[in-house]
């Protein structure tokens, strides 16, 4: 086995790992804030994908300020899928709050087919790379990583630091108490359904100055971030963001083994041992 191709794939495996992370925080927050499974998520990553790229593409924005117009996008649309979609039937069954995110899911990838089509777009950055040895590392990786864990940061902030996080954890821990101490639930909870997604437009912004991307793509980057939210735990979001680096890491170095056809096939493998052996996931639901 060569070392240096180990390392190297480690590394970003490991950059990677956190921008996914992202992406399954703001899916675990959701679930743990108002036991919703947001199907609609894959769709948002994807809005942040073509935010980037709009406005790099049309407007000459750096990407990475176009960065910060797709968390505001995330936000906005984000409570405002709650409040249409989602808040009249909040106590409703589970399977009701799926059906009715899995339609909003499938009205946005309807509409972008329609103005985009199903071409493939990237999203041009030219940055500096990081060269040790026969190692290099790109430097958008290192851009991703600092700006993932910067959000990470002030997420932690948010809710552990802040009256509106106090405000959130107390929905989430017990809704009936929390609207008898005088908190706006339903205001709350839109907030907290737009922070999930807003990390996830934030997680596909990043994604597109990595690789290219459809309208297709939000999907797939979807379906890793369930993967990741029941390897950490459903509603923790530290279990998230540690889910999302062991499985950017599988990715990464599966490759040196396996064609890159069956990654795919070993995540899901790994998503229904998780399942099956352990629940609650790596570091227990909250």
């Amino acid at each position: 086995m060569n070392i240096e191709a180990l390392f190297a794939s480690s590394i970003d495996g490991l950059t990677l790992g956190f921008i996914y992370g992202l992406a399954a925080m703001g899916l675990t927050l959701i679930f743990g804030v108002m036991r919703v499974i947001n199907l609609a998520h894959g769709p948002v990553i994807m809005l942040g994908m073509y935010t980037v790229y709009l406005l790099t593409s049309k407007l000459g924005m750096n990407p990475y300020l176009a960065i910060v117009f797709s968390l505001v996008l995330g936000l906005l649309f984000g409570m405002v899928m709650y409040f249409i979609a989602v808040h009249k039937i909040i106590n409703a069954p589970e399977l009701t709050t799926l059906l009715a995110t899995f339609s909003v899911n499938l009205m946005i990838v309807g509409a972008a087919t329609v103005i985009f089509t199903t071409d493939s777009h990237a999203v041009d950055v030219q940055l500096p790379s990081i060269h040790t040895g026969n190692i290099t590392v790109l430097g958008t990786r290192i851009v991703g990583v600092l700006i993932a864990i910067i959000v990470t940061v002030g997420l932690y902030y948010l809710l552990y630091r802040t009256h509106i996080g106090k405000s959130i954890r107390a929905v989430a821990n017990n809704r009936g108490a929390a609207e008898l101490m005088g908190i706006n639930t339903a205001l709350i909870l839109g907030l907290s359904f737009g922070i999930g997604s807003m990390l996830a437009a934030i997680s596909g912004g990043l994604i597109s100055t990595l690789f290219s991307f459809s309208v297709l793509s939000g999907s797939t980057y979807e379906t890793k971030s369930f993967v990741m939210v029941v390897l950490g735990g459903l509603g923790n979001p530290t279990g998230a963001l540690i889910g999302g680096i062991v499985l950017g890491l599988l990715e990464a170095i599966s490759t040196m083994f396996m064609p890159v056809g069956w990654v795919p096939i070993i995540e899901y493998v790994i998503f229904v041992l998780i399942l099956l052996v352990r629940p609650s996931g790596l570091l227990g639901a909250r």
